[in-house]
């Protein structure tokens, strides 16, 4: 996330999970129940503005040096629940992805090939002490992954106007939302075989693996928000879109699913085509 922060406009959707408590190992557990209690826990925003700061040195700071502390926190039926923040773990996670989103001579402007194998360098170390390490927040950028609307009922949808602007977000329980996938990967088997999609929510559903079962999982527009005005955030149902194709597929039904898809594929080229936008 650090290093796609500092190269992209930061127009980026979140997929998190929030663990309970008991899912962390003292000291961890007592450092995350003291956090919860603070008066001024950070938000989104926070976190993008920290990220953005390591643009300022000369040369950049690919990964941050230490891990964050921070964390998001939700009180799901009475259970506080966190999210950390992780921030240096996706920073390197991101660094690997860079090659592919960026010509060659712009991602040398703006991480110098210096810079980026001594962050290798570090990530390979810190992966011999750490080999069960795994981020709780997943970002893509200018679009939100279809394989993500699986995780979620139309009916979770939230669409408010916060301290920091419009929220458009999904929160699902994690045994629901593992349900999903598997009902999905189900359908798009017997219905299409094989395909980027497929591995795509297989990905997923390997990741939501690795949490405690009574954890939150969230979908968050994050800075997507700001692309578009409110009366079309208002009438984005994607996850609706996603869960008729998913049953049209399921029922044989070619026409409905494939207007379930083209609706999706509409409203998301148009987001993406801002990205190149002058």
């Amino acid at each position: 996330m650090t290093l796609a922060s500092s190269v992209i406009v930061p127009y980026a959707a979140y997929l998190r999970v929030y663990e309970p408590l008991a899912a962390f190992p003292e000291p961890e557990r007592s450092h995350w129940a003291r956090y919860a209690k603070r008066d001024d826990l950070p938000g989104a925003q926070d976190e993008l503005r920290r990220s953005l700061a390591d643009l300022l040195p000369v040369p950049p700071v690919a990964v941050p040096v230490h891990e964050s502390a921070d964390a998001f926190v939700a009180v799901v039926d009475g259970v506080t629940c966190v999210c950390p923040w992780r921030t240096r773990l996706r920073g390197w996670l991101a660094l690997e992805e860079l090659p592919e989103r960026l010509p060659g001579p712009l991602l040398d402007a703006a991480l110098p090939p210096v810079v980026r194998r001594q962050a290798v360098a570090d990530f390979e170390r810190w992966l011999e002490r750490n080999p069960d390490a795994r981020p709780w927040i997943r970002s893509a950028t200018w679009h939100v992954p279809v394989r993500w609307f699986v995780l979620f009922g139309d009916e979770e949808r939230e669409f408010t106007k916060g301290d920091e602007g419009l929220i458009l977000r999904y929160r699902t329980p994690m045994v629901q939302a593992r349900r999903r996938v598997a009902r999905g990967l189900k359908v798009l088997k017997e219905s299409l075989g094989e395909g980027p999609l497929i591995d795509g929510l297989v990905d997923v559903g390997r990741w939501l693996e690795e949490f405690h079962p009574r954890s939150l999982v969230e979908l968050d527009y994050g800075g997507l928000v700001h692309t578009l005005p409110a009366g079309q955030l208002e009438e984005d149902h994607s996850a609706a879109d996603v869960a008729e194709g998913l049953a049209a597929l399921r029922d044989g039904d070619g026409e409905r699913a494939g207007s379930a898809y083209e609706r999706l594929t509409d409203r998301w080229s148009v987001i993406r085509g801002r990205q190149n936008a002058s």
